[in-house]
């Protein structure tokens, strides 16, 4: 009888035992070594090896303890480290020293695992780590199925129905393997709630902005110093101390004391003043340059603007408003005189007072320039109101002031303190009743008289070029211009209010402008219009009477001061300031004789019909 286990074997544990069998055989084969071998070696005893300088301990000597404490100190920091101390003045020892020793430094580049970054390196990893095993178990696959082939043919034949199914799961595993399994995200668990958000702004444009300005004048100085120049200034020195020294032999002890002292405080007061001078001159300059960038808009206003709608007008101009100067200090006072320097173009005298003269009080003169608007480069004060004022032409930093209680005060602007370096007096034969003009014209008897006004006169001005032309204006609301050698005006105009000030215009003998106490500037040219002004605009409000006017010499801008302390500086455009037009083939005439030319011959068809009539 055979058992049944005999009659039907399973071919897959048979398969299985041969696979087994032949592996353990190959692997002892290729390892060539016997189970007996190297026991002898382990089975020998150790035996300790002791160096022939090593000492012996007793037992209480190797149970002695021995304690060290590391520090974190740097043994070789400078411990005598000193500072010096600004506050204190003096050097100061610095009780912390820096212990930090650094041995290697790297600049490293780690990323967080948890970052996109670093996710995104981390799932390329894991797909070549997956491609390298796929292609590594196929290579395996078909050697092991190389190997399998014999074996196949040494089974017997009734094992033949399992190797459908065996196929099939062979090409799903190859199916598997071949394709590269993709990682899953490991999804990060939000524990504070964190939710980020993004918002976008509006980000304002970038404005570039220039400023303009004129470079300031510099002088290259250059000088040789050789041995004997030297040798000659140390002589000269040694000379000067011992004049001094013989000096002081001659004075007695108490006049050396009392010299000592004097000296002392004339060099500690120079010393002073010479710093204060120093500070005060950069201060001057510091407030001009943030001033020019706060009233860059009018400062180019002043250099370059000219009014492009005067060429589509019919001879008729504007006036742009610029700065406006004001002081605290002179605000219930009424500005009673105005006149441009004649060297520094840009530097103004104002003179303040009242013209109401039952309501006298004091007075103050200041001098403005246009490079510095907001505040006053010279200020004077005075117990009675300024009348008029004059600058000396060939000392330009002398100012002849004439008082309402009829003193003349001159003030020199070298000088720091504020009281004037002449005033008249009594003594000296001052006057006794306000100064109106500061002139030393016609100072002895006057020579004519003329019915011209009604009421008050408030100016007369002579023309600059012609010698026999004068204007004057008046309370009773009129301007009139004279021939002193008739006795009729020439030209009449009636401006509707009470007339201010008249001045006539530096660059033309025909041109001159008018302030009325409605607020009104008034521009006329002769040779344009004889009968009516060119321009007529409000330049202050109402409530502001109008009281004084002057041309600046070199620059097209009028200022108009007010009776509240206001100055006010005004752009002519280029109607206002007309010059003769070039010719083909000719050259423009200029100068004094073609003014007086140009005004001869208007005087001159004004004179023919006075005397027909």
């Amino acid at each position: 009888m055979i058992p049944a286990s005999a009659k039907a074997p399973h071919k897959q544990p048979h398969k299985q035992s041969i696979s087994i069998g032949r592996g353990t055989r190959k692997r002892d084969e290729d390892s060539g070594t016997e189970v007996g071998e190297g026991t002898d070696e382990w089975a020998q005893s150790k035996a300790t090896v002791r160096p022939p300088d090593q000492l012996e301990l007793t037992d209480a000597e190797l149970k002695e303890e021995f304690t060290r404490i590391l520090t974190a100190n740097n043994p070789h920091a400078p411990q005598n480290i000193v500072r010096y101390s600004f506050k204190e003045g003096t050097y100061k020892p610095i009780g912390f020293v820096n212990q930090l020793a650094v041995h290697y430094t790297q600049v490293g580049n780690l990323i967080p695992k948890d970052s996109d970054e670093g996710r995104r390196q981390h799932y390329r990893d894991e797909l070549v780590a997956g491609s390298q095993e796929s292609v590594k178990v196929i290579s395996e696959t078909g050697n092991l199925e190389e190997d399998e082939e014999p074996k196949e043919l040494e089974t017997e034949p009734g094992s033949q129905t399992d190797v459908p199914a065996a196929g099939a799961a062979e090409k799903v595993t190859e199916e598997e393997l071949m394709t590269p399994k993709q990682p899953k995200e490991r999804k990060l668990t939000n524990q504070f709630n964190f939710s980020e958000r993004a918002s976008q702004t509006y980000n304002n444009p970038v404005r570039d902005r220039e400023c303009q300005t004129e470079p300031p004048p510099r002088t290259n100085f250059s000088a040789t110093a050789n041995q004997w120049e030297i040798y000659d200034a140390y002589v000269e020195e040694l000379e000067k101390q011992e004049k001094t020294k013989e000096k002081e032999k001659a004075k007695t002890p108490v006049a050396k004391k009392s010299g000592k002292m004097a000296m002392r405080k004339l060099t500690s007061m120079e010393s002073q003043t010479d710093d204060l001078i120093k500070l005060s001159q950069a201060a001057k300059i510091m407030e001009r340059m943030v001033n020019q960038n706060t009233y860059d808009d009018i400062a180019q206003d002043f250099k370059y603007y000219d009014d492009a709608a005067d060429e589509y007008r019919d001879q008729v101009g504007t006036l742009l408003p610029l700065w406006k100067f004001q002081n605290d200090k002179a605000k219930r006072l009424s500005v009673t005189a105005l006149c441009w320097n004649p060297k520094y173009r840009d530097l103004f005298a104002v003179g303040y007072g009242s013209y109401d003269f039952m309501k006298q009080s004091r007075g103050m003169l200041l001098l403005y320039s246009l490079k510095n608007p907001s505040f006053p480069e010279y200020m004077f004060s005075s117990n009675s109101g300024v009348m008029c004022l004059d600058i000396h032409v060939d000392h330009p930093y002398l100012v002849a002031v004439g008082h309402y209680d009829g003193n003349v005060a001159i003030y020199n602007l070298k000088k720091p303190h504020s009281q004037p370096s002449f005033c008249s007096s009594a003594k000296s034969g001052k006057h006794s009743d306000p100064v109106w003009q500061c002139s030393k014209s016609y100072s002895s008897q006057f020579l004519d008289t003329y019915d011209a006004h009604n009421m008050s006169v408030d100016t007369v001005s002579w023309n600059p070029y012609h010698t026999k032309v004068f204007m004057s204006c008046s309370s009773d609301w009129t301007v009139k211009i004279w021939d002193h050698t008739i006795k009729t005006p020439m030209f009449i105009y009636d401006l509707n209010s009470a007339v201010g000030d008249v001045a006539w215009a530096p660059y033309s003998s025909t041109v001159f402008a008018a302030v009325t106490t409605d607020g009104k500037a008034h521009i006329f040219d002769l040779a344009i219009n004889k009968y009516e002004a060119i321009c007529n605009q409000p330049v202050a409000a109402k409530k502001n009477r109008l009281t004084h006017v002057q041309f600046n010499l070199i620059h097209p801008i009028i200022i108009v001061g007010d009776d509240r302390g206001h100055i006010i500086s005004l752009k002519l455009s280029p109607n206002l300031r007309k010059m003769p037009k070039e010719k083909k083939g000719q050259e423009v005439q200029k100068g004094p004789a073609v003014e007086i030319a140009k005004l001869d011959k208007l005087l001159n068809l004004v004179r023919e019909v006075k005397i027909k009539t």
